[in-house]
C-alpha cells in the first residue's frame, strides 16, 4: 500500500493525516514551499495556535476570513479553524479544493443546532426572517435569509424592517445581546459556545479585584452576566483592535485566549491576561481549534487531504445567507 493510500486510510479513522513527520524538518519553511508549488494560500482564525497564525497568510475573525476566502485567487484554500469554516470557504469557492487539518475539529456552537431540529423548530415560525450566525453548519445555512458574524451583527438585524419579525440561530448568548443593542425582539434559539459559557464570575471579580488598574473586554457569545462587567464588548477583531489603540496597558480578556498571541504582537508593551473559567484550567481555550497543529497543516498541504466536500444544492442554497451577509457588511463598510 503506498505512502498516500496509508494516510487515507488513517484519515478515515482518525479525521487527520496520522502520518510521522520527519522531526528534522523545518516545518515553516516546508509550508512555505507548498504554498508556492501548490498556488495555496493559509487562512487562520485568532484562536489557532501560534505557530499556526504566524504562518499563515491571513489572520482574521469569522468575517474577514469569509471576505478573504470569497476574493482569493489561490488554488487550494488551507483552512487552519473549525469545520463551519471551511464549508463557508467551500461555499464561496465552490471550483476550488478546501482542506481542513483535521475533519475533527468542529464546532460545540454549531453542533448545538442540528439541522433536522431547527427545520421542525423555523415551520413553527413560517412568518419570520432566519439570521443566523456564520458559527453554523452548511445545511443550517440553508435554512438562513442572511448569516452574520459578532462584527456585522447589529448591523445585519438593523438592516431588516421592523415589522417583520426574526428568527435567531443558533447562539442564545449573542442574540440576547443583540436584542439589548438593537431593542428588537426576536425568537432565539437556545445554543452556546462552550468556551464562551464557561468563564467564571467569581474568579474574574477577584482578578479584577488584584489588577484595578485593568479594562475587562469580552466577546458577545458570553453569558449576560459576564458581559455586564465588561469596559467593552467586541468581536475578535474588535477587541484586538480595541487593545491596540485604547490608552490603558492591562486588559483581562473573555474569549478564547488563541487571541492573546496577536495582541501581544500589536502591544508588546502592554499585559493580557486570559479571563479564567468555571473549571481548574488557567486559561480558556477551544479545543476544537486546539485539534489543528503545525504537523497536521504540513501534511494536510503535502497530501492535500481532509478535503471538505458539499453537495451542490447544500452550495447552491446555503451560499444565498452567506452572501447578503457579505452584501450588508460591504454597504456599511465593514
Amino acid at each position: 500500500m503506498d505512502t498516500l493510500a496509508v494516510a487515507q486510510k488513517s484519515l478515515d479513522r482518525k479525521g487527520f493525516l496520522d502520518l510521522d513527520v520527519d522531526p528534522t524538518l523545518d516545518l515553516f519553511e516546508e509550508i512555505k514551499k507548498l504554498k508556492r508549488e501548490k498556488n495555496a494560500i493559509i487562512l487562520a482564525h485568532y484562536y489557532q495556535e501560534p505557530d499556526i497564525q504566524d504562518i499563515a497568510d491571513y489572520i482574521g475573525d469569522s468575517l474577514g476570513l469569509s471576505q478573504k476566502a470569497e476574493s482569493t485567487d489561490a488554488d487550494i484554500i488551507v483552512f487552519a479553524g473549525v469545520h463551519f469554516m471551511a464549508e463557508t470557504a467551500k461555499m464561496l469557492n465552490p471550483q476550488k479544493k478546501v482542506l481542513l487539518p483535521d475533519l475533527k475539529a468542529g464546532c460545540s456552537l454549531a453542533d448545538s443546532a442540528p439541522a433536522p431540529l431547527f427545520r421542525k423548530f423555523k415551520e413553527k415560525y413560517p412568518d419570520h426572517v432566519v439570521v443566523s450566525y456564520i458559527n453554523c453548519t452548511a445545511e443550517l445555512k440553508t435554512m438562513t435569509d442572511v448569516c452574520c458574524t459578532s462584527t456585522n451583527a447589529v448591523h445585519i438585524i438593523d438592516s431588516i424592517p421592523e415589522d417583520q419579525p426574526i428568527i435567531f440561530a443558533p447562539d442564545k448568548n449573542l442574540g440576547a445581546y443583540l436584542q439589548r443593542k438593537t431593542g428588537r425582539e426576536m425568537v432565539i434559539w437556545n445554543g452556546s459556545c462552550m468556551v464562551h459559557e464557561i468563564f467564571s464570575d467569581e474568579k474574574i471579580t477577584k482578578l479584577l479585584q488584584r489588577h484595578p488598574s485593568a479594562k475587562f473586554i469580552a466577546h458577545p457569545e458570553c453569558e449576560a452576566h459576564i458581559l455586564e462587567k465588561a469596559d467593552h464588548i467586541a468581536s475578535t477583531t474588535g477587541l484586538l483592535n480595541f487593545t491596540r489603540d485604547d490608552e490603558a496597558t492591562e486588559f483581562v480578556v473573555a474569549t478564547e485566549s488563541g487571541i492573546i498571541h496577536q495582541m501581544q504582537k500589536a502591544s508588546p508593551h502592554k499585559t493580557f491576561i486570559p479571563a479564567p473559567p468555571d473549571n481548574t484550567c488557567a486559561c480558556n481555550e477551544c479545543p476544537h481549534m486546539r485539534r489543528n497543529t503545525l504537523e497536521k497543516l504540513y501534511l494536510c498541504m503535502k497530501h492535500e487531504q481532509p478535503e471538505i466536500h458539499l453537495d451542490q444544492w447544500v452550495i447552491d442554497e446555503g451560499r444565498a445567507c452567506i452572501d447578503r451577509m457579505l452584501e450588508v457588511s460591504a454597504r456599511a463598510g465593514l
